[in-house]
């Protein structure tokens, strides 16, 4: 096992606000469907107010570290803890080593919806939103980073996996971010309930797979 490595991401791209409007669940904004003009620039508006709130409460953090990785079966030794999971292995499938990581966008937005709650709904909606597309911007950044790293040793990556996907079960959240130190490296903590703190964070699990006529690496 390789020591956890903080990664430092790039500037992120600037946000897709399609995105944004796809995770609120508000699909005219994506589909053109027919919406009074008044209404249109009122929730635009609200939006802009809502990322000018967000943005400069991000402190984005990501963590990760290389295991190899063993399955018999739907069972996979995962070096910091063995797991049952007949949808893990089929992802990994071929794979001798993952990548374990974590990700946050930090406390910040959670004070903001704490601050919005009951009060303003439609502020509140679009602040998880706006959370939602900024995570995934983070793993996007760092998948795109890990895969420029591992190409030049003949593997490429799988599908991102996390706890709750499947039948791989959340309960696994534990010990990855206890392989991971999360309270030191990544400030996430977990509750009893298996809930991440801060809400917008993200663990996955990363298969690399040997590219064609490339031996698997161990």
């Amino acid at each position: 096992m390789s020591a956890v490595r903080v990664f430092s991401p790039p500037p992120l791209p600037p946000v897709d606000r399609r995105e944004v409007w796809r995770y609120a669940g508000i699909r005219n904004r994506l589909e053109g469907e027919p919406q009074l003009p008044q209404q249109g620039e009122a929730a635009a508006a609200l939006l802009e107010d809502c990322l000018a709130e967000v943005l400069p409460t991000l402190r984005c953090r990501l963590a990760h570290v290389e295991y190899p990785l063993l399955i018999e079966g739907d069972r996979l030794d995962l070096g910091f803890a063995a797991v049952q999971s007949a949808a893990l292995a089929r992802c990994m499938a071929g794979c001798s080593r993952f990548v374990l990581f974590g990700a946050t966008i930090g406390q910040g937005l959670d004070r903001l919806l704490l601050k919005h709650g009951r009060r303003a709904p439609a502020s509140a909606l679009l602040c998880q939103a706006i959370g939602a597309e900024r995570i995934e911007a983070l793993c996007d950044a760092f998948t795109d980073w890990l895969e420029a790293e591992v190409s030049p040793r003949g593997l490429f990556l799988r599908p991102r996996f996390s706890p709750g996907y499947g039948d791989l079960p959340l309960t696994l959240q534990r010990e990855i971010l206890r392989a991971l130190d999360s309270p030191r490296t990544l400030g996430i903590t977990l509750n009893r309930s298996l809930l991440m703190s801060p809400s917008k964070s993200v663990t996955a699990i990363i298969g690399l797979g040997p590219l064609q006529g490339s031996p698997p690496q161990r």
